[in-house]
């Protein structure tokens, strides 16, 4: 699991005098996770969406684009309205989306944590409270989605828009799916998923889903 490299890598630093990049032990990569959020105002004409579905394992790009919001508002580069955050994790593996649920500001670590998609087979995310938090302030949600119906929506993103995603990214495609089904995103919203990730190592994947939909 993520978490035991996480404390070897931990375990190394303090021995070896190291410097430890890991998930939210240093200030620089949600800073630079904040890209994606300049970005997507930039492409978008300075007016954010309604939605933003984003796969969360470790959660930095969600954090990170969180922060970036705030900071081009002050800026005066955005106005306040902000998307609504949704949270997507494998129902293997969702400590984000059973903290959301218990209407929690920390999440509990997942035991038995399994799914396909292994960017997002993290039991314990260290970020636990900022993701949350930035789910609340945006009235947001979390979605869990099953490793079934990520093979299915890696294969429609392939089949529809040429897109050899990641489980990771096809998740957020699963996630939408439930997300219209409940009524929670409308027909005329603006709803972004980030792919964040390409399909390469994971052609088994496709090999072995089941046959019925492109």
């Amino acid at each position: 699991m993520i978490g035991d490299a996480g404390r070897a890598a931990a375990a190394a630093a303090e021995e070896h005098g190291w410097f430890n990049v890991a998930t939210m032990r240093e200030p620089y990569r949600i800073e630079g996770k904040k890209t994606m959020g300049f970005e997507l105002a930039l492409d978008l004409g300075w007016t954010l969406p309604d939605v933003i579905v984003y796969p969360t394992g470790g959660g930095t790009g969600l954090i990170g684009m969180w922060k970036a919001f705030d900071e081009m508002a002050r800026l005066g580069w955005i106005n306040e309205r902000r998307p609504r955050m949704v949270s997507v994790q494998a129902s293997g593996c969702a400590p984000i989306v059973r903290a959301f649920k218990n209407h929690a500001s920390r999440a509990q670590p997942w035991e038995d944590a399994h799914t396909i998609a292994a960017g997002l087979r993290v039991p314990f995310t260290i970020g636990d409270k900022l993701i949350l938090r930035a789910l609340y302030e945006s009235d947001g949600t979390a979605v869990a989605v099953d490793d079934l119906d990520i093979v299915m929506a890696q294969r429609r993103l392939g089949a529809l828009e040429g897109l050899f995603a990641s489980p990771e990214s096809a998740a957020t495609l699963a996630a939408l799916d439930q997300l219209v089904m409940g009524g929670w995103v409308k027909p005329d919203e603006r709803v972004v998923l980030f792919d964040t990730g390409a399909g390469y190592k994971y052609t088994h994947l496709l090999a072995d889903a089941s046959e019925g939909e492109p």
